[in-house]
This record gives structure tokens, sequence and C-alpha cells, in this order.
């Protein structure tokens, strides 16, 4: 698992290195080294996730074909209610619980992607209070994925609002933390929730920053 996640990261950095030097290379023989070395990332994540090379290069066609590779932008809600219970909702995709949130959206800030879930998710409205922390998603115990991802868990107070139905969630609810439900590791792992009350507990503790 472990040697399969630093190959994951290996390949995700060639691809980085040359999407990049796509960017900049004038010369042609250094354009067709860039694009096979795409290939060769494709290929090392195809080997250990087990998914096909085109599937894999399908997870990279919203970057623009010349640009800066950049790490994806995970936005997580942390939401209680007045027992101490933190607000998940399970993912259509596994059938899972994870904390409310998803991609970040060009044109909305952190705050407002958190907002904004929350409420698509949930129906739940709430107010963002402060950052918790950033992680980087290679230095947890995450299933392998192709993506190189940040995430973002932002504390949010809940503020009104009732729980209404959407396409992509099966459900939600509040839990006790002694008694979460099966998580979708992809999204959050237990240390991760166990770590975030904890600091959501101690407001004068710093932003945990991997």
């Amino acid at each position: 698992m472990q040697k399969g996640k630093e190959l994951i990261v290996l390949a995700q950095r060639i691809r980085a290195l040359s999407q990049t030097g796509l960017s900049y290379s004038a010369n042609e023989y250094e354009i067709d080294r860039c694009k096979e070395l795409l290939e060769i990332s494709d290929r090392l994540v195809a080997i250990v996730t087990g998914l096909k090379e085109d599937e894999i290069a399908a997870c990279y066609r919203y970057y623009p074909a010349h640009e800066y590779v950049t790490p994806k932008v995970d936005i997580r809600s942390v939401v209680y209610n007045e027992n101490d219970e933190i607000l998940l909702v399970r993912e259509k995709m596994d059938g899972c619980w994870s904390l409310p949130g998803g991609w970040s959206d060009v044109g909305y800030t952190p705050k407002e992607v958190a907002v904004k879930e929350t409420k698509e998710e949930t129906g739940l409205d709430v107010r963002p209070v402060r950052l918790l922390a950033v992680m980087d998603k290679r230095c947890h115990d995450h299933p392998i994925t192709p993506f190189y991802v940040y995430k973002f868990f932002v504390l949010c107070e809940l503020t009104g609002g009732e729980f209404t139905e959407t396409f992509d969630i099966l459900d939600k609810g509040f839990f006790a933390l002694d008694n979460l439900p099966p998580l979708s590791l992809d999204r959050i792992l237990p240390e991760q929730i166990h770590l975030i009350d904890k600091l959501r507990r101690n407001p004068s503790a710093p932003v945990y920053l991997d």
C-alpha cells in the first residue's frame, strides 16, 4: 500500500513536470519527450490502480492543454449540532459517509464553497467560523487516487435550514464521534475527524498544516 502510494506520487510529479514542460517548450523534440512522459505517468498510475490508461488521462482533461499543474482543492465543512454531534452525508458514489463538501469552484472563496456545498448536499444553512486544517492527502492514509489533493477543513456554525433531498447524496445526519458510520475513506478518515474535533474545541489552537 505504502509503496503504491509512493509510486502514485512519483507519477503525479512526472505528470506535473511534463505538463509544465509543454507550457514552456518551443522545441518539437522537447514537446515529444514531455508527451511521452505524460504517457509513462498514466501507465504507472494504471499499473498501481488497475485502471485503464485512457481513464487516467481523462482525469486530467480539465487542465488546459498547456498549463502549470497544481493540486486540486477539496473543501469540507465541519458542522456540529447542539448535542456536539458532527454532520455527515452519505455519498452515492460509494455508499459511505463524509463531511459535506467537494472540489472548490472557480469564482467562490473557500468559505463560500463550504457554505454552498453544505446547502446543496444537506439543505442546511451555515456560517463559516474559522479554518481548522489544511492537509496534503498523500500525508494521510487515504486510498490511492490519481489526483494530487489538498484538503481544507472549515469549521461552520449551523444557522438554519432543514434536511432536503439531493441527487448525489443518499442520506445525511448528525453523529456522535464515538458512533461514526462507515466513512468514505477517500474523502475523510476517522483520525482526521477526531483531529479536527480536537482543534475546534480549542479556539486558540493554530491551524493544522501539513
